[in-house]
């Protein structure tokens, strides 16, 4: 299974601002910091703004800031905002599923039991589990 880059480089921004708490950050410095693409910070940091994971203020002294307290943010509830599709294989899907032996097979039982399972290691973790404790 592949997380998308959108997960993958949300978990990216709240750790840079969980392990920065007396920070504030721009879409630019994100992308410089993290080598990523403004384009992608820009959609992200919106995202996570509209769901209350960030800050974002506009303005000489604005910036992007944590939203909650890292034990607040649970990287299950996370990951089921940011990925849009958790279907791992085409029977998952009620629109797409081509597959004329889906009514006969138990493999997708056995692939919902390791994706519930998946899940619930993300559930059970923190921003805070995550972030470094040096700082």
């Amino acid at each position: 299974m592949t997380l998308s880059k959108f997960s993958d480089y949300a978990f990216r921004i709240l750790i840079l601002l969980g392990n920065n708490p007396d920070n504030t950050f721009t879409v630019d410095s994100i992308s410089q910091t993290l080598n990523l693409s403004n384009h992608h910070i820009k959609k992200i940091v919106y995202k996570l703004a509209t769901e209350g994971y960030i800050e974002s203020t506009k303005g000489r002294n604005g910036g992007i800031r944590l939203g909650k307290n890292p034990c607040d943010i649970n990287l299950g509830e996370l990951l089921k905002i940011t990925e849009d599709n958790l279907n791992v294989v085409e029977c998952f899907s009620k629109d797409n599923n081509t597959c004329n032996i889906s009514s006969s097979c138990k493999l997708k039982g056995v692939i919902g039991y390791a994706l519930n399972s998946f899940m619930k290691v993300f559930d059970d973790y923190t921003l805070a589990d995550v972030l470094d404790k040096k700082k």
